[in-house]
């Protein structure tokens, strides 16, 4: 086996169990699903305050702000008081607070209900990122990408649950109130299984990212940028070049999905086979062609490729760098995990607004050819990174 593959602790009784596994699965897929419930509901919130699109993005940039501040401070509390508090607690509160967001009769209110849940979504974020670490470090092989499909699959039921209530005549309350439940039921189902991670009394709040994880989180932040690009401007990039009209812009966003959801099913066993290193300067070679292979399209089926490699390429970049981050022994694995996640959300809270900014100046393609820029900076680092 090449040096550049996963050194994970041997399994131990007291870690490598089903239900721990089980347990950060389903706080996965409680996350993904919370905020896929959150989208459809984003017209009604804005019919119910009547509030124009500057508005609107003000409020949505409230559940932004709200994750990154818990995420800061969800490595302190982490290592404060353990994993499994944060995990239930957050879970729990994502489903508790979502009923709030369509009954939120202000913007002040809907605002403050969004921060509220973008806290308890970028907390047990960071959380349940370390305990799938020291599962995984149980279990004595990868497993980090598997955790993540399943936030991705979270997504895709989350999305589909909330648009079919709401499009077969649901109220938005009794709607969020149907999917706020099984929310609830699996972290109640989890919250005895959760892996209690080690405490400590002592120690700083927080320690600022130095060395290798400076690193990580650009990279993070890099391959969350291409996520969110692609989310917000790929429809508009394929249909502004006459490749396909505007009704099929959508298509593009649902081939990477898939490929993304497909490559993470697939990723442990890949990084079994060839390693962290190699996974990551493949990885990055395959999304950097994707984004070229969407540039350089003269028809859409090689757009579609383009998407399909895209998602494919990016799919196990960020469950390795999270395994990485807890790896390293420049600073505390929380705090370095808080740190790459923080990093990689901003990437997809700022970046398409930078991709916009861009555009404005040199045109959505060379802005695009500025992201593939950025992804090549994770096979030229995946030496540094598994050295």
């Amino acid at each position: 086996m090449s040096a550049s593959v996963p050194t994970l602790a041997p399994a131990t009784a007291a870690v490598d169990r089903p239900e721990h596994r089980l347990a950060v699965r389903l706080a996965f897929l409680v996350a993904g699903f919370g905020i896929a419930c959150w989208a459809p509901l984003v017209p009604f919130a804005r019919e119910r305050l009547g509030i124009d699109d500057g508005a609107l993005g003000a409020l949505l940039l409230c559940l932004g702000l709200g994750s990154v501040a818990a995420m800061v401070a969800a490595g302190a509390l982490s290592t404060r008081f353990g994993t499994r508090p944060v995990i239930v607690g957050s879970g729990l509160g994502l489903a508790l607070v979502l009923p709030w967001l369509v009954v939120a009769a202000s913007p002040w209110t809907l605002g403050l209900a969004l921060m509220a849940f973008g806290a308890c979504l970028g907390s047990l974020d960071v959380a349940m990122n370390i305990n799938a670490l020291e599962v995984e470090r149980g279990a004595g092989r990868p497993m980090m990408s598997g955790f993540h499909a399943l936030y991705s699959v979270g997504g895709f039921i989350g999305a589909g649950v909330m648009t079919l209530l709401l499009s077969t005549g649901f109220e938005p309350l009794h709607a969020v109130l149907l999917a706020a439940a099984p929310m609830v039921v699996a972290m109640v189902v989890a919250w005895p299984y959760v892996l209690a991670t080690g405490r400590s009394a002592e120690g700083p709040l927080f320690v600022r990212p130095r060395g290798v994880v400076w690193l990580m989180a650009l990279l993070a932040a890099a391959t969350f940028l291409a996520e969110g690009a692609v989310l917000d401007w790929g429809a508009l990039l394929i249909t502004g070049a006459g490749l396909v009209p505007e009704a099929q812009g959508g298509l593009g966003f649902m081939l990477f999905s898939v490929a993304m959801t497909a490559g993470r099913f697939a990723g442990d066993a890949i990084v079994s086979r060839l390693g962290d290193r190699a996974t990551l300067r493949v990885g990055g070679l395959v999304a950097v062609a994707g984004v070229a292979a969407l540039l350089l399209a003269s028809s859409p089926i090689v757009a579609f490729v383009g998407f399909v490699l895209i998602g494919l390429g990016a799919s196990n970049l960020v469950p390795v760098l999270f395994r990485r981050a807890g790896q390293q022994s420049v600073m505390p694995a929380a705090f370095a995990v808080s740190a790459v996640t923080t990093a990689g959300y901003a990437g997809v809270l700022l970046g398409p607004a930078l991709i916009g900014f861009l555009t404005q100046a040199i045109g959505l393609a060379s802005a695009f050819w500025l992201l593939a820029a950025l992804l090549v900076l994770v096979p030229l680092s995946a030496g540094r990174l598994t050295r």
